[in-house]
């Protein structure tokens, strides 16, 4: 469990030296003197990187996640979100998912990997874990989401600003041994490793936590290869996985510095829904809405978690809409719809996801059914059991393990297993059900790879095909030419990742 935060001085830390990073628009910082970084030690950048993580993967991430798996849409009294909602992806679309790994997080991720004690008494090995850790679950998003990117000659500073791009399954392959190497090295640090306590917003300093999140990402990189005719690479690499010892996360994976009810202090997702102080909502609250389908669906399938998930319309009721530009002005304001649930947004000072142990769980169900992981099918069953209980607790359920049970006790395909025939598409489906709101990105990035859930809408104002990637921005179009890989617009819909 995450220790408990001192408020003041991790915002202080966070305010202060937030604004020397996360302002930086050029991940390849020709400007900076790469002899003098403007941070002065691993502890005061650690908790920058982290809360710069946590918020790309709480704001963008989430947005772009929620439209191309059909759970959010816009009020027919706003017009925003309309490229989302039409599937208009240009070289200028979501941007920030591929500028702010390299201008901020990598950047201080990998100073602090550079970093070196002048007395040499101090050890940072615990920081470089967690530099590790967190690298290698960016990459993996950077790879799925783009396909080649900047690994060998990256987060270089003013020493290569063009750095070339690596193929993708080679990214892929060297994260996954990087992740190897952190649940190695995060429990058997040196004597003198300074333990990086409250100024690590995740674990609190706890080791043992890193090293089961090293081994959570690397087996999510694992399963997503599993189309690709690797099982014996696969099953190798979980050789090494149960040779660490550390196992999985038990718990949510969580970031914390300490939010609080204030300007910019508030918890990144619950600040960009309500203002500060007064919790009033702001403009994304207002227009951000349900889609018709998953709320149907969610009633039709007597789930309780539809009242966590989204909110009764101040009309009354619970009510979606598809996704489109072009609603009718009555009966489809943002009034007459249903927004985002209470058991997604708790208070300002709630905890940022970044991964839920639902989605651990539902990952080793499907390596146990596709028997990377020992113990067949009964197996397999109780850890998506466990997976879909874990989901009800976190949204806030009342009872929720009793709920729960009530739940997939159902005869109902995709929630009932015995009643399922596929176990991986009901295994996909309930996890596109426990993500919505926190870890959607995986949601639509899994709808890739496995086409599930199957007969999820399509805006009709769209050209009919689901996007795929994304394209590169067009500032790094700009700045590193000679080594972008060449797309075209169709490429974000017919071009799959490598794993495909």
């Amino acid at each position: 469990m995450m220790k408990t935060k001192n408020i003041i001085k991790s915002c202080v830390l966070l305010l202060s030296f937030g604004m020397m990073t996360v302002s930086c628009n050029d991940f390849l910082d020709v400007n900076d003197n790469p002899n003098s970084p403007s941070i002065s030690s691993p502890s005061l950048a650690l908790p920058v990187a982290q809360q710069s993580f946590a918020s790309l993967n709480a704001i963008s991430s989430i947005n772009i996640g929620q439209y191309f798996v059909y759970n959010w849409t816009t009020p027919s009294n706003w017009s925003a979100n309309q490229d989302l909602i039409r599937y208009n992806l240009t070289t200028n679309f979501g941007t920030t998912l591929f500028e702010t790994p390299y201008a901020s997080i990598f950047k201080d991720l990998t100073y602090i990997q550079n970093y070196e004690d002048p007395t040499g008494a101090v050890d940072y090995s615990a920081y470089n874990v967690m530099a590790m850790t967190i690298k290698g679950f960016q990459y993996q998003y950077l790879v799925d989401l783009y396909g080649d990117v900047p690994y060998t000659e990256a987060n270089l500073r003013g020493a290569n600003t063009t750095p070339v791009y690596d193929d993708a399954e080679f990214v892929y392959k060297a994260n996954i041994d990087v992740l190897t190497e952190a649940a190695t090295l995060a429990l058997n640090l040196p004597g003198n490793a300074e333990n990086p306590g409250d100024q690590d917003i995740i674990f609190g300093g706890d080791m043992d936590g890193w090293a089961a999140f090293a081994n959570t990402v690397k087996l999510r990189m694992l399963v997503r290869l599993s189309n690709t005719g690797q099982d014996s690479y696969i099953n190798e690499q979980i050789a090494l996985i149960n040779a660490n010892g550390a196992g999985y996360i038990t718990s949510d994976v969580v970031a914390n510095p300490g939010y609080i009810d204030d300007s910019g202090k508030q918890s990144p997702f619950y600040g960009s829904f309500r203002n500060a102080s007064t919790g009033n909502e702001t403009d994304r609250g207002d227009y951000t809405v349900g889609t018709d389908y998953t709320i149907d669906y969610l009633i039709n399938t007597s789930d309780p978690r539809l009242e966590r998930i989204y909110a009764e319309a101040e009309n009354g009721g619970y009510i979606g809409a598809e996704q489109s530009t072009i609603l009718p002005g009555t009966g489809f304001t943002a009034d007459d719809l249903s927004k985002v649930g209470p058991g997604l947004l708790t208070d300002s000072s709630q905890d940022q996801v970044i991964m839920l142990l639902s989605e651990a769980l539902f990952l080793q169900a499907e390596a146990t059914v596709r028997t990377y992981l020992p113990g067949a099918d009964a197996a397999a069953q109780a850890l998506y059991e466990e997976a879909i209980e874990q989901s009800f607790v976190y949204l806030g359920v009342t009872d929720p393990i009793v709920e729960a049970q009530t739940y997939y006790a159902q005869p109902l395909t995709n929630i009932s297993w015995g009643s399922s025939a596929d176990k991986v598409r009901a295994i996909i489906t309930q996890k596109w059900i426990a993500l919505n709101g926190t870890s959607s990105l995986e949601s639509w990035i899994e709808l890739t790879r496995t086409g599930f859930p199957s007969g999820l809408p399509i805006p009709a104002e769209s050209d009919g095909v689901r996007p795929v990637r994304l394209l590169y921005p067009a500032s790094e179009l700009a700045r590193n030419a000679n080594n972008v890989p060449t797309q075209t617009a169709t490429d974000a819909f017919t071009k799959n990742p490598f794993w495909k």
